[in-house]
């Protein structure tokens, strides 16, 4: 297919690399011509505009650094992607976006009769370089699917999560999930080494460790995403003493441990809760409760999604 490409930086320059060795012929744009350069040499056209990209192609990808600029490239009503893109063609949207922009510009674009999906990509550049990336998209999944061969080129996991934003949404909860746990690793390790561990030492036993051994998002299928707490695999009141202790070498050793006390804190509302003998996940509830949401996912479902994964 004719492939339009939007910003060249760290990750769209790989992804638009693999959409040129799957035999796409690529449309390219980016402020820095230079950036342009080696598609360039492997037969890319170099345009000088988002319009000029989506009058040659089919088919327009954008990779920028966040909302305000995907609005800018898209709207522009000289040289915007608006002013080129006929009834017909498709706009994916790879960036990390605001699940509101992207539904804002769904609205216009369908309104012309262009398909709109947000498509944000999970797997760092080296995924980017290597094609294993994990691609979430919202919008309408007759589009996905005609034009996933296109997707397939560009990564590996092409998931089409839901209607537009959808794919925004669960970016937005992987990532921020992963700085929290990032956060969290950072409180842990500096208890650890504060109280004379070596850090090695901690890193070699805890990733042999029960949390160490399983996928970060899976052991949410064992009890929270079924709302299944009792009987418990570990109850509460045990892992309660387990953070009590953590928070008190913390003060031990002069360690801020900011989120071991919250955590404790959702713990011990949990205890008083009379939940002391529920799996120790459950205070999990809480913030189901707080958000005014009822999460449970059919376990037969969630079965099959670990068994497609080959877990």
């Amino acid at each position: 297919m004719k492939v339009g490409f939007i910003g060249l930086g760290t990750m769209g320059r790989h992804m638009a690399a693999n959409l040129q060795k799957a035999g796409h012929e690529l449309i390219a744009y980016d402020l820095r011509k230079e950036a342009a350069e080696p598609h360039v040499k492997n037969g890319a056209r170099l345009v000088d505009s988002p319009r000029a990209v989506a009058e040659a192609a089919e088919v327009v990808f954008t990779s920028l650094p966040g909302p305000a600029e995907v609005e800018s490239v898209a709207l522009d009503e000289k040289q915007g992607l608006i002013a080129g893109l006929t009834a017909g063609k498709a706009f994916f949207d790879l960036s990390t976006n605001s699940p509101t922009v992207v539904r804002k510009l769904h609205a216009i674009f369908k309104a012309r009769g262009v398909d709109m999906l947000d498509a944000p990509v999970s797997g760092g550049p080296r995924g980017a370089e290597s094609r294993r990336l994990a691609l979430w998209i919202g919008g309408d999944e007759a589009v996905f699917r005609k034009l996933k061969p296109v997707l397939d080129a560009i990564g590996d996991q092409p998931y089409y999560v839901g209607p537009i934003g959808a794919g925004t949404v669960a970016k937005l909860v992987h990532n921020c999930a992963g700085y929290m746990i990032q956060t969290a690793m950072a409180e842990v390790f500096t208890m650890g080494v504060k109280a004379g561990v070596d850090p090695l030492a901690i890193f070699k036993a805890v990733r042999q460790g029960a949390r160490g051994r399983v996928r970060t998002f899976d052991s949410l299928a064992d009890n929270f995403l079924p709302a299944k707490f009792d009987p418990p695999s570990f109850a509460l009141r045990l892992a309660h003493k387990d953070v009590t202790l953590a928070c008190a070498l913390g003060r031990e050793n002069k360690v801020p441990m900011r989120l071991a006390h919250l955590t404790l804190e959702e713990m011990t509302e949990a205890l008083n809760r009379g939940w002391g003998e529920r799996d120790s996940r459950v205070p999990m509830l809480l913030q189901e409760e707080r958000a005014g949401v009822e999460i449970k996912v059919d376990p037969a479902k969630l079965k099959e999604v670990l068994e497609q994964d080959g877990k």
